[in-house]
C-alpha cells in the first residue's frame, strides 16, 4: 500500500488586479499566503486564470522595467504574448509556449500582448514564476530561453488516462527543454475523468500543485477545485492526483530550496539590504543599459 506525501494546507490566492494593462493576474506568493520560504526555489506565482480581454487598437502589457537577481518564467495556456529586452532578446509566445529570462546581474525587458492578438481580442490564460537564483548566480549575464510547444518533453500516463507536459527537470525519465540554475521539477499534468498520475519527488524539494482547470481528488482523499493552490510537506511519500472531472490541467512546481537569505524589493531579489541599495543605485546610473530598445 503506497505511503502518500501529506498535504500541509490548500490555499486560494490574492483578489484580481492588472499587471500594467494586458494582465489580469491573482498572486499566490509571496502575498497572501505565509509560505514564502516553503516554495524556495520559487518566490512569486501570478495567475492569469481565462479572462477575454475585448480588441483594442494599441497592444496592452507592462513597458520597460528593470529585473535583477531571479529568474522570470512565463507559461502561456491561451492568448499571444511579445517579449522584448535590452540584452537583444525577443520573442512571442502562444498557446503551450513558455518563456524562461534570466534577469541575472540586471536586465530591463517589457510584455504585452503581441499586437494581431490584441487587435482582434480574446482570451488570455498564462502564469508568471519568479524563480530565485543562488547568490553566487545573481550577477550572471541576462539570458533568455524561448521554450516552444514543439520542444517540449511529453509522457504519456497508463490506460489513456492523461498527458505530463515537462518543461523542467523530469518525470518518469525524461527531461524537461529549460536549463536551470539549481534542481527544477515544472510540468503540467492534463487528466481525464478518473484518469490518475503517479509520482514521487524528491523528499527535500520544496513541491506544490496548482489546479488550473477542473477539480481533482490527491491522495485518495482530498478534493480540490480550479485555482486552489495545494502546498505538500517535505516528506517521503508518493503524490497520486485523480480527475474528477473532464479536461483536468494542473501544474506541479518542486525544486530545492536555496538556503540563502532573500531580500525583495519590486523587481529586484537579492540576499542583502545592501545588494538592493546598489541594485537601485546601478539603474540609476546606467549600469542596466539602455532603456530605449
Amino acid at each position: 500500500m503506497s505511503t502518500f506525501r501529506s498535504i500541509e494546507g490548500i490555499f486560494k490566492g490574492a483578489p484580481f488586479q492588472m499587471v500594467g494593462d494586458g494582465f489580469r493576474v491573482s498572486n499566490y506568493f509571496p502575498s497572501g499566503n505565509p509560505f514564502l520560504e516553503r516554495l524556495s526555489p520559487f518566490i512569486l506565482l501570478d495567475y492569469n486564470s481565462p479572462y477575454e480581454f475585448p480588441p483594442a487598437r494599441a497592444a496592452r502589457g507592462v513597458g520597460a522595467h528593470p529585473h535583477r537577481g531571479f529568474e522570470t518564467v512565463t507559461i502561456a495556456y491561451d492568448g499571444y504574448v511579445e517579449h522584448h529586452d535590452n540584452a537583444g532578446n525577443h520573442g512571442v509566445i502562444g498557446p503551450g509556449d513558455v518563456q524562461w529570462m534570466t534577469a541575472g546581474s540586471g536586465v530591463l525587458h517589457k510584455e504585452y500582448q503581441e499586437q494581431s492578438f490584441a487587435e482582434r481580442g480574446g482570451i488570455m490564460h498564462m502564469i508568471q514564476l519568479w524563480v530565485n537564483l543562488p547568490q553566487v548566480s545573481k550577477v550572471s549575464p541576462p539570458k533568455y530561453q524561448e521554450l516552444l510547444k514543439d520542444q517540449m518533453a511529453y509522457v504519456g500516463l497508463p490506460g489513456d488516462a492523461g498527458t505530463v507536459r515537462i518543461i523542467a527537470g523530469e518525470f518518469e525519465g525524461v527531461k524537461g527543454p529549460a536549463e536551470t540554475f539549481t534542481p527544477v521539477n515544472l510540468f503540467d499534468i492534463t487528466l481525464k475523468q478518473q484518469g490518475q498520475a503517479r509520482f514521487t519527488l524528491p523528499q527535500s524539494f520544496n513541491t506544490a500543485m496548482l489546479v488550473l482547470q477542473g477539480q481533482v481528488k490527491i491522495n485518495d482523499e482530498s478534493v480540490v477545485s480550479a485555482s486552489e493552490l495545494v502546498l505538500f510537506k517535505n516528506e517521503q511519500g508518493e503524490i497520486l492526483i485523480e480527475g474528477m472531472t473532464e479536461d483536468v490541467l494542473v501544474i506541479v512546481l518542486s525544486g530545492e530550496p536555496i538556503h540563502e537569505p532573500i531580500v525583495q524589493h519590486g523587481p529586484f531579489v537579492m540576499n542583502t539590504e545592501r545588494e538592493i541599495v546598489d541594485a537601485f543605485r546601478d539603474l540609476r546610473i546606467g549600469k542596466f543599459g539602455n532603456p530605449n530598445f
